[in-house]
């Protein structure tokens, strides 16, 4: 996996000892973990897809939300704040039936209370499965 050096030792301790929650069910697992990307990969089987056998839209968002939810955290971690979903939208471009999905999040803004990103899902050669961005709300971690 690839994080900011700065950040590495923190992220790697938080997911190591993150609470089992929606991305573990859903078999999300990490590739990169920085400032300015975030990716993460998740698998097409009975767990992510609809009864008619496709990737469901609703999985595709989670991951969205997931990889924008995480970096716009690794922006703010110094500060003591976490980010949490206030707004998110997809457009489903291809159905997948099987492999792995990949989803790539970029930051469009960084504000002091709001950031927005951008995420991009792809299948294993690299067609774009979904598109979509999240509005995030940076809040105080409570104490």
């Amino acid at each position: 996996m690839h994080t900011d050096e700065d950040l590495k030792d923190t992220v790697t301790a938080f997911l190591s000892n993150a609470k089992r929650n929606m991305g573990h069910a859903l078999g999300i697992e990490f590739q990169v973990l920085t400032r300015n990307e975030v990716t993460a990969t998740m698998p097409v089987n009975e767990n992510t897809t609809q009864p008619f056998g496709l990737l469901h839209g609703g999985a595709s968002v989670a991951l969205g939300e997931t990889i924008c939810s995480v970096g716009a955290w690794l922006n703010v971690l110094k500060e003591g704040k976490s980010a949490v979903g206030l707004e998110i939208n997809a457009n489903h471009l291809r159905a997948v039936r099987t492999g792995t999905v990949t989803g790539r999040a970029i930051p469009i803004h960084r504000g002091r209370q709001t950031q927005v990103w951008q995420y991009d899902i792809y299948t294993e050669d690299e067609k774009r499965v979904c598109t979509g961005r999240c509005t995030l709300a940076l809040i105080n971690n409570k104490t």
